[in-house]
């Protein structure tokens, strides 16, 4: 290697720790939270229902003997009003049904509620906050959508493009830092 070339590799050593040093200075908070928040959706499901109700099982798995689901949406409704907030809104996020549990879960959109029934008799198998829906937000950026008011996610998905990116610049610099020097020793033990 010259020491013109070995004076280049040196250059853009010094200048990808500067880029990353820079990186992680300016987007720190944005990885802590999406490292912690990322950490907690990864355990949702073994929470122990903390993050994420457990899920229940109905009585039967057999499509046919359930209710119709508007009459299944009433009795969540109803339960929503009369065993958590009568002024809660009863605005659906999704209905998730459980075929293989005999059960359906009724997950609000404007809060973090969920109620679970038994798909055949209607009966309440669980009311639950769900927490992972709030957590997940935070960590994909949403949060701040639904606060602003902007829509079609667009702050989403600016957020994680830029984090996506900076990721991806942290794994090039990083490895150009562990990397780099490696090389260079090996080049002047050539000489």
């Amino acid at each position: 290697m010259t020491t013109l070339q070995r004076k280049k590799q040196a250059q853009t050593l010094r200048t990808f720790r500067k880029v990353h040093r820079l990186t992680g200075a300016l987007l720190f908070v944005f990885f802590f939270i999406i490292a912690i928040t990322g950490v907690f959706l990864g355990w949702k499901k073994h929470s122990a229902g903390v993050l994420l109700p457990k899920s229940y099982k109905g009585t039967s798995t057999n499509l046919k003997d359930w209710q119709p689901i508007d009459q299944l949406n009433e009795i969540a409704t109803q339960i929503l009003k009369d065993s958590i907030n009568p002024k809660l809104s009863n605005k659906l996020s999704r209905i998730d049904i459980r075929q293989n549990k005999g059960m359906l879960k009724f997950v609000y959109s404007e809060h973090h509620w969920e109620i679970q029934l038994d798909g055949t008799t209607g009966t309440v198998l669980n009311i639950g906050k769900r927490h992972s829906d709030w957590i997940e937000n935070v960590h994909d950026g949403s949060i701040v959508d639904a606060a602003l008011g902007i829509s079609k996610g667009w702050f989403k998905l600016f957020y994680t493009t830029i984090m996506g990116l900076a990721l991806l610049l942290f794994t090039i610099t990083g490895f150009w830092l562990w990397y780099g020097p490696k090389r260079m020793r090996k080049e002047q033990r050539k000489r």
